[in-house]
């Protein structure tokens, strides 16, 4: 087990290790087990200096210590301050014993950026990753309109619509519209005061300022913002005061007319838990869509990321292969060619196909029939025009209940879920309305043929 803390208490360094065990359960609900196996497991616990309520969290190499600098430094911190207040601040380093490869050296952690304009201190500092601008956003049919949106919002004087509403899957590129919001906007106003920060960073700073009664200045330093940028909005879903809060601040900020932006992984009337006045606001601006890449995007994503990693070479149909295997989002496919890079350099190998397959062996599996009951739930309500809420809601409707039917029929031939796992899904059916449905639909496309046309083209997109 880890290491905790050069001399300070037996019971601090149980609490710690204890802590931990917490964390790293909750981390791997929150992140799925293949992110969390990958690059969180090797997490190992350094010292812990009770005094400054400082916790070093160590990594075997420097990639994947950078790696998770960049994409969990704040999720880290959060968990830690949440479940050990007595932890403060998280580092996240080498371990000491780690070999020093060609790879440490050609992947550097991204440096911080100087700050600009009118100081921000304390919970609500501005921290922008540098290398999310919109220059190096790659713009295609899936995101065409977000990202205009987003850009809009950010360099017009005035704009026809506020808040902009992002939202969109696990790695299509919200965060990355986001940070390039606050970079763009504190470059035409340098003296403006920009708020980022997740939902989930919004209820935990909430409940620490109510737990030390000072909820005022908390209040203060969010509605005086000139942007406010709340990222994973669904994480409030349920969180009573945290939403009354959140309202508040919406109505500020909106009536003062400085601008606010929103994303999420589903669009406002999707968004389960959250009180129904807030999911109005929401609405109330432009609702942007980010779709999964298709092909073409995928390809180019891939082009522009090779441009940042010079030194590596890519022939065209490992790049080709690529962007036809790894479709689950943009994410996983820019955490493949990281992959590559690294232990390409580690190894001294050529990249070829025979090598990507070998390094990407897991990715590729998970790749090649990876379609989940919420995909087919969204396809099938987008298709039949309805709310992806009606698929889990008691109506028996026919315009829905037989859309409902085919979502299930489609989840029974394309996932391997079970059947009590895919009546859960559905709103908490038995098994038994499953069956029925599947046996429904079956009867029905030999006999309806633009119901069996719908279904073959539903299979199509889903596929594909």
């Amino acid at each position: 087990m880890a290491k905790a803390g050069g001399g300070h208490s037996a019971g601090d360094e149980s609490a710690v290790a204890i802590a931990w065990e917490s964390i790293r359960t909750g981390l791997r609900r929150d992140c799925g087990a293949r992110t969390f196996d990958g690059w969180l497991r090797p997490i190992t616990l350094g010292a812990f200096d009770d005094y400054s309520g400082t916790l070093t969290l160590e990594l075997p190499s420097q990639f994947m210590a950078d790696w998770v600098r960049s994409h969990f430094a704040e999720r880290l911190a959060l968990a830690w301050r949440a479940t050990l207040p007595a932890v403060r601040h998280v580092q996240v380093s080498v371990s000491a014993s780690a070999p020093k490869t060609a790879a440490s050296a050609e992947i550097p952690a991204p440096e911080p950026e100087a700050p600009r304009g009118p100081a921000q201190d304390g919970l609500f500092a501005l921290s922008l990753e540098p290398r999310y601008r919109f220059e190096g956003f790659v713009v295609g049919k899936a995101n065409e309109v977000a990202f205009n949106a987003a850009k809009t919002l950010a360099t017009a004087e005035n704009v026809a619509f506020n808040p902009l509403f992002l939202h969109g899957g696990t790695g299509r590129g919200k965060t990355h519209l986001l940070h390039a919001i606050g970079h763009e906007f504190r470059a035409r106003r340098p003296d403006a005061k920009i708020v980022y920060m997740s939902a989930e960073k919004f209820m935990v700073e909430f409940v620490a300022a109510l737990r030390a009664n000072d909820t005022i200045r908390f209040k203060q330093q969010l509605r005086s913002a000139d942007l406010l940028m709340i990222d994973d909005v669904q994480f409030i879903a349920g969180k009573e005061s945290t939403q009354e809060e959140f309202f508040h601040t919406m109505n500020e900020i909106i009536s003062a007319g400085r601008r606010l932006v929103i994303s999420s992984d589903r669009a406002p009337q999707d968004l389960d838990g959250i009180e129904p006045r807030i999911l109005s606001r929401l609405s109330w601006g432009l609702v942007a869509d980010i779709n999964a890449a298709d092909f073409e995007l995928r390809y180019n994503i891939i082009l522009r990321k090779l441009e940042t990693l010079p030194d590596v070479t890519v022939p065209a149909e490992v790049v080709n292969f690529l962007a036809k295997r790894i479709s689950s989002n943009v994410r996983e496919l820019e955490g493949a060619l990281n992959r590559i890079a690294a232990y390409a350099a580690m190894q001294n190998r050529t990249i070829d196909l025979d090598f990507v397959e070998e390094v990407l062996a897991n990715i590729l599996r998970a790749n090649q029939r990876r379609i989940s009951i919420d995909e087919i739930q969204g396809k099938v309500s987008d298709h039949y025009r309805i709310r992806k809420a009606e698929m889990t809601s008691a109506r028996r409707a026919r315009e829905v209940a037989r859309p409902r039917q085919v979502a299930m029929y489609l989840s029974k031939q394309l996932t391997p879920r079970s059947l009590p796992e895919i009546g859960r899904r559905f709103g908490g059916r038995d098994h038994t309305t499953v069956i029925h449905a599947v046996r429904q639909i079956e009867k029905l496309r030999a006999q309806d043929a633009e119901l069996d046309a719908d279904i073959r083209l539903l299979m199509r997109q889903l596929e594909s």
